[in-house]
């Protein structure tokens, strides 16, 4: 009966039954992608173990604690505590692999920035298809979905004690994240596959990511100059 409950479900919304398990699939290559970019931090900080795994375990799941909170529904590691285990996991091996140049893909970008952008993208997408799922409307779903992508990375510097990456160099980071989540909501809205609706906003988060960081775009920065004062005065020069 209930395989027969299921097998009517997807057939009366197969879009949504395909969601159903794409979404834990790129819940779980997030979090593994986190994982690898919060232990790479804590090893360029000389932290020990336990530090890298706390790192690794609080960026892979922090952003989605955000934004079950925001919810108002239970947390999605505290339901499914493989999701910290697999963090933990991956953080403890991500150091010898890493000194291995088995996970070292491109000689432009340091491994953390790839896979900072990875798990951003992942999470953005998971984080407003979720939002969608609790009734938020489409632009507060946006807004969930980027504060999901961004959120375990802002937890993982602060706790570094770095600015966040959202907050400094005026690249794409933040204004990638909700590109991505608008473009995912719009395509909810037109006849595509449920591959395509997550891959492509995955696909253009994570390159807008990578090229701002690789040719310098980005938004533009504030700074304030400071007045010249004359050497051995206290007033600013004319």
């Amino acid at each position: 009966m209930v395989v027969e409950g299921v097998a009517q479900a997807a057939s009366e919304d197969p879009l949504g039954a395909a969601l159903g398990i794409v979404q834990p699939t790129l819940e779980y290559a997030g979090t593994i992608a986190f994982a690898v970019s919060g232990a790479l931090l804590a090893a360029r900080k000389r932290m020990d173990l336990v530090g890298v795994v706390v790192l690794g375990c609080i960026v892979a799941v922090g952003g989605g604690t955000v934004r079950d909170l925001l919810l108002q529904q239970p947390v999605f590691w505290v339901t499914s505590p493989t999701f910290v285990i697999v963090a933990a996991v991956v953080a403890m091996a991500t150091l010898p692999l890493h000194r291995q140049k088995i996970i070292q893909f491109s000689r432009h970008l340091n491994m953390m920035s790839i896979s900072d952008a990875a798990g951003m993208a992942l999470f953005v997408i998971t984080g407003t298809n979720v939002a969608l799922q609790a009734d938020a409307s489409p632009i507060a779903a946006a807004l969930v979905g980027v504060i999901a992508g961004v959120g375990g990375g802002m937890i993982r510097d602060v706790l570094a004690m770095e600015i966040p990456d959202v907050l400094r160099n005026g690249q794409f980071y933040a204004s990638a994240a909700f590109i991505g989540a608008v473009l995912y909501v719009l395509l909810l809205e037109l006849p595509v596959s449920a591959l395509a609706l997550f891959w492509l906003p995955i696909l253009v988060i994570f390159t807008i990511r990578i090229y701002s960081l690789r040719r310098g775009w980005g938004v533009p920065t504030v700074s304030l100059s400071e007045p010249q004062h004359p050497p051995g005065t206290g007033k600013p020069s004319p």
